[in-house]
């Protein structure tokens, strides 16, 4: 169920600004570019409903999941040519659970050496403090160009 407030259900009931759109969707799960401070090419797949939880996933969901992940994955790798992409669930919010959502990140060298050589959660963790987001235009483009090949569903 859509609940306001919550930054997940709020951008994917259009109640909040989401550059770029919704780039791809599937019966449980919609994927858009990540807001604020991550890099270029950083996909969010987060359920449509208001789920906390993976474990509170229901059986579409749950079997949606995987496919949707490598799917996600292999467009970011076309896209970027990255060195690895980080795929990390997040939905830790101050003080209780938030709208569960996984962060698909492409790591390229550029990145890596912007920060110092920093990887994994170091690298997230300075990438999130320096709070710089990617230009919207550049947002935009990426989800279009990201979409025409969920669309012809990379494989």
């Amino acid at each position: 169920m859509d609940q306001h407030g919550c930054l997940g259900c709020d951008l994917l009931a259009g109640r909040q600004s989401l550059p770029g759109g919704i780039v791809h969707q599937t019966a449980s799960w919609a994927v858009n570019h990540a807001i604020g401070p991550l890099n270029l090419g950083t996909l969010i797949v987060a359920p449509r409903e208001h789920v906390v939880s993976v474990a509170d996933l229901d059986d579409t969901a749950a079997r949606e999941l995987g496919p949707l992940l490598r799917l996600t994955t292999r467009v970011i790798e076309l896209l970027c040519h990255p060195e690895q992409v980080y795929v990390c669930l997040w939905s830790h919010g101050p003080t209780e659970r938030k709208h569960l959502h996984f962060v698909v990140q492409p790591v390229t060298k550029a990145v890596r050496l912007a920060y110092g050589g920093l990887r994994s959660e170091q690298l997230q963790a300075a990438i999130m403090k320096a709070g710089q987001a990617p230009p919207a235009a550049q947002v935009e483009q990426f989800c279009d160009q990201a979409r025409s090949h969920f669309l012809n569903h990379v494989t």
